[in-house]
């Protein structure tokens, strides 16, 4: 198989930059590193493209190395023949490989194989040349004491039932019949255990296979898991044994074809359907998962890239009841000032006491924001925490902070090993403040998956879930470039190349010999090898470095292209930055410069881009979180009103907008344009700041449908 030339079909890239990226990464380099320092040599693919075709190809040779091992176990048994060889090696997908094999497998004990230890299969092949000689007749020569006739006769059709459930054309009819014309059906099981009709729509539901939306899917299996729903597969069963009987009853006035028919019958029922109902259910559950992880992965990088709020002195709020809100103050560089606790709401319900507590802190210290967690009582400490700033007439303003992940990360050994005093509540609120002043930076801290921001998270593949959030977060972290002066090694080891290991040495290393002063220093770190130091060090920057490059996300093996650029602008390396720099760079030619430096266009051009901003930071083409003064409540809604809210949320079937009071409301997927919607991710990203207008308000059940669309004047 050439897997350049398929897999390029198959992404539509050219077949050269797949065989680019495959030597690329076999040579060792990081998936960040081609994407950002290999566009030359790639056409510019981008980290999704690449990681896409790392997948495919590690398939492929999964592929062909069963292929080999099915080839050589049917070879081993003589029965390899030039057809079943070319078409084994023709097969693209393993389940066609497979079923190829199907036939020669050693098989467990089975009604077929008793049947052939009794002798039975040379009349199981009598029958199936379809003779004029009754059954009855040709069975006689195959009886004994403990045989009857009936019995060889019975032996006979379970040897030809598992013969036609092992035909590969068959399957592949079958599986094609039940996707184009089966159904999934669902009925209830037990709805004592549905206590709050979650799964009600599905005690009686019927939908074709080709039209199920992948959300459904998973709720159906959650719903059989938790033993409330019986799920079945309905397949056009007349079809399909109509079509087997024209395939292998080749003689339908044969007396034997009654007894091939009775075989299809039985093939279909007790060894084809059961196995190709696993199949349709697995295939649509690895569809489904597969979409569920997309979404979440979507999800996180939005919420990864979050801007950062900086220079702000920030108190983080994590708010509860029995327990109190526990406060936080970090100043503008992240570092935790102070802790407290405040309890305004019952069961002690300290009002007054929780105002002081708070003013106090609002008078020492310049807080221009108080983020509060989103979790428990997290709208009641909202609308105190408003009421505060109206009565201090504070210029601070207040934000709902996504405050998933924030009591795993405040359990876990990084949190303890930054904060060992503290309790795990008020770990969570300092972690609540610093995700509004560097998100990226704090959430890294979290394993991906207990950042909740998909669909039915804990219902898919774990491993793949876990591979997919890891790879997002890499690409951030890269995207963005890593201060190595004040990184923690969490954030550290997504960087390209870099191990925790060696992560934890670089952190070890500054904190014995004080902040790097140049990339060049980190070639001390232990652990840290010249292919490393080659992936990792152009995603890492140098604040006030020696040189100036070294604060910019310009890779080492460039520096003497940046500084000939910067001789032919008649630019300082001091003076990057700078608007006078930008427009002097912004005179040089790339056309020019490609035959005259005899170095491609797409580097001359990334080149210049970072000369002229260097510390740009692709975060800030993000909306800014939206900062709030006053408090709104459910009650006050009106169908109509006009509001302004942040997305908290994206799923299959539309977002979840935080408006400001305590439930977030929904835009469905029809309501987020006008026009078709394939997916709610092609209008909407986690963050995003919307304009909505209430649409139903249903303050009983706390449901608040809203629209994006806006109302007909």
């Amino acid at each position: 198989m050439n897997f350049s030339a398929t897999i390029a079909k198959e992404l539509t890239v050219s077949p050269k930059q797949v065989s680019t990226v495959i030597t690329l990464l076999k040579d060792g380099n990081t998936v960040p590193f081609i994407a950002r320092y290999r566009k030359e040599a790639t056409g510019s693919l981008d980290e999704v493209q690449i990681k896409a075709i790392e997948d495919r190809h590690h398939y492929l040779e999964q592929l062909q190395a069963r292929k080999a091992e099915v080839i050589n176990a049917i070879d081993e048994q003589g029965k390899l023949t030039p057809a079943l060889s070319a078409s084994i090696e023709k097969a693209t997908i393993l389940k066609q490989v497979e079923d190829l094999y199907r036939p020669y497998k050693q098989k467990r004990k089975t009604k077929a194989t008793i049947a052939k230890s009794l002798g039975l299969e040379p009349l199981a092949n009598k029958i199936m040349a379809f003779p004029n000689t009754q059954p009855h007749q040709l069975a006689t020569s195959y009886t004994n004491d403990a045989l009857t006739i009936d019995d060889a006769l019975q032996g006979a059709r379970d040897i030809i039932a598992e013969r036609l459930s092992d035909d590969a054309k068959i399957r592949d009819m079958i599986r094609r019949y039940t996707w184009r014309e089966g159904t999934i059906c669902t009925d209830v099981k037990d709805k004592v255990q549905d206590e709050k009709a979650v799964f009600e729509m599905y005690y009686s539901y019927e939908e074709p296979l080709a039209k199920i939306v992948p959300h459904r899917t998973l709720a159906i299996n959650r719903g059989e898991h938790e033993n409330i729903l019986r799920v079945s597969i309905q397949a056009p069963i007349a079809k399909i044994e109509d079509a087997m009987r024209r395939t292998f009853i080749t003689n339908p006035t044969s007396p034997c074809a009654t007894q091939v028919d009775e075989a299809i019958e039985d093939s279909y029922k007790r060894l084809i359907a059961p196995s190709i109902e696993r199949e349709v259910r697995n295939e649509l559950t690895e569809k489904a998962e597969t979409q569920a992880i997309h979404i979440f992965s979507e999800n996180l990088r939005s919420l990864l890239l979050q801007p950062p709020m900086r220079g702000k002195y920030v108190l983080g709020v994590d708010p509860a009841y029995r327990t109190g809100c526990k406060l936080a103050v970090v100043d503008d560089t992240g570092k935790m000032l102070e802790i407290g606790v405040m309890y305004p709401h019952p069961p002690k319900a300290k009002r007054d006491e929780a105002k002081q507590v708070m003013k106090d802190l609002l008078q020492r210290y310049p807080i221009s924001i108080a983020a509060i967690g989103n979790g428990t009582a997290s709208r009641e400490t909202e609308a105190f925490v408003a009421e505060v700033l109206q009565e201090t007439n504070s210029e601070a303003s207040y934000v709902i902070v996504s405050e998933a992940g924030a009591s795993v990360y405040s359990a876990s050994e990084v949190a303890r090993a930054e904060f060992p005093t503290l309790q795990v509540e008020q770990r969570s609120a300092v972690s609540i403040a610093r995700r509004l002043q560097d998100p990226l930076a704090e959430l890294v801290k979290i394993e991906p998956k207990a950042v909740g921001v998909g669909q039915y998270q804990h219902d898919v593949s774990q491993k793949k879930l876990s591979s997919s959030l890891t790879f997002i977060v890499e690409t951030a972290v890269n995207q963005v470039g890593v201060d190595v002066n004040t990184a923690s090694a969490s954030l550290l080891q997504y960087v390209s190349g870099l191990s925790k290991a060696v992560a934890e040495n670089i952190v070890a290393l500054r904190e014995t010999e004080g902040k790097f002063t140049a990339r060049t220093q980190l070639k001390k770190v232990p652990r840290l090898g010249a292919k490393t130091y080659e992936q990792a060090i152009g995603f890492l920057r140098v604040p006030d470095a020696k040189n100036p490059l070294d604060e910019t996300g310009i890779h080492p093996e460039s520096y003497k292209l940046a500084e000939t650029l910067l001789q032919k602008a008649g630019v300082s390396k001091q003076a990057i930055g700078t608007d006078a720099a930008e427009q002097q760079l912004k005179q040089l030619h790339v056309d020019a410069l490609v035959d005259e430096l005899n170095i491609g266009a797409v580097t001359i051009q990334d080149t210049l881009d970072v000369l002229m901003k260097p510390k740009r930071d692709p975060r800030d083409a993000f909306p800014q979180p939206l900062l709030k003064k006053d408090i709104l409540k459910m009650e006050d809604l009106k169908q109509g009103m006009e509001l302004q809210g942040t997305v908290r949320n994206v799923v299959d079937f539309g977002a979840f907008i935080d408006i400001g009071v305590k439930q977030d409301g929904l835009v469905h997927i029809s309501k987020l344009k006008n026009g078709f919607v394939k997916h709610p991710l092609d209008v909407v990203s986690l963050g995003d700041i919307v304009t909505v207008w209430v649409d139903q308000v249903d303050v009983k059940k706390q449901r608040i449908a809203l629209t994006m669309l806006a109302p007909q004047s």
